[in-house]
């Protein structure tokens, strides 16, 4: 069976750093279950050969376990784990990011009827379905290649563009197809998400992201929550906090900095909201990562 196959593939050439000889394509093999790890989800396509993943998104919770897939088509803070990583039985799942000009390629190359009409409203950035058996084949024949070194050039992009077609025809298709779309109500959000993570320290007025998004106020609220399943006060916070805690690896004595460097002015707040994500105090976690106890890094 394919789900054998790809389960066999996984195990075999996971590595701890995630990366393989694929560009843009990831293997996760955890054989423990560790605490949840804050991270960007990046545009990816995540399809589960063994055990189980939850992700949590603002106050969403989405599971998928073996042959379930995820897609997420906006850089989104999440935070996730494998349930029932166990050794002898690891988790294992496979990445692939999504590329939104090979998906702009295969719309402009879809005749009349060769894809599902698009409503063309907003939907949230993240989901969950079954995953094929045509679209397990396909990322199958991708891993084979990491066994062949002299047929990657040639084949890889070619099951690449498989795989993101059967995910534009299955049941999240418009998810991914909205990433090919240039004026789609994903590509006005996604200007205003690379807005808030590239100056994330820096306050802003809703107003001038609207109006950079090209949206209407009351538009750009309705669909930045409906497309990142938060508010852009919530999306920025999350940003904040994420970052902190990335510095606090480094600095964990500095916890009032460190606040100030994400663009807290309060470090109570800091100290609050930071409890609040992470499940503990800014000096308590930072002692925790700094003792090598931190969440390990996995695929959305």
């Amino acid at each position: 069976m394919a789900l054998d196959e790809f389960r066999d593939l996984l195990e075999r050439h996971g590595r701890p750093d995630l990366d393989t000889a694929i560009g843009g394509v990831r293997i996760c093999k955890a054989d423990h279950t560790v605490s949840a790890g804050s991270s960007m989800s990046g545009t990816v396509f995540a399809l589960v050969a063994q055990g189980t993943k939850r992700l949590a998104l603002g106050g969403r919770v989405y599971e998928y376990g073996a042959g379930q897939y995820l897609v997420t088509s906006v850089d989104l803070p999440v935070t996730g784990y494998f349930a029932d990583a166990a050794p002898g039985r690891p988790a294992l799942g496979f990445g692939m990011t999504l590329e939104p000009a090979v998906i702009a390629e295969l719309l402009l190359q879809a005749g009349p009827g060769d894809l599902p009409r698009s409503p063309g409203t907003a939907r949230l950035g993240i989901a969950v379905s079954d995953a094929s058996d045509e679209l397990v084949d396909a990322v199958v024949r991708l891993l084979r290649l990491l066994d062949r070194p002299r047929d990657r050039r040639a084949l890889v992009p070619l099951v690449k563009r498989e795989i993101l077609w059967r995910l534009m025809n299955g049941e999240q298709g418009e998810v991914v197809r909205q990433l090919g779309l240039a004026d789609s109500s994903l590509s006005h959000i996604t200007r205003a998400v690379r807005w808030i993570r590239e100056n994330y320290p820096r306050p802003f007025r809703v107003e001038e992201l609207a109006q950079l998004s090209g949206l209407s106020v009351s538009a750009f609220h309705k669909n930045f929550q409906t497309v990142t399943g938060l508010t852009p006060i919530q999306f920025q916070k999350h940003i904040r906090l994420q970052a902190a805690r990335l510095l606090l690896a480094n600095q964990p004595t500095d916890i009032a900095g460190v606040g100030r460097r994400v663009g807290y002015d309060s470090l109570s707040q800091f100290s609050r909201e930071y409890r609040r994500l992470f499940g503990e105090p800014p000096s308590r976690d930072a002692a925790r990562l700094r003792g090598g106890n931190s969440p390990a890094a996995a695929l959305p």
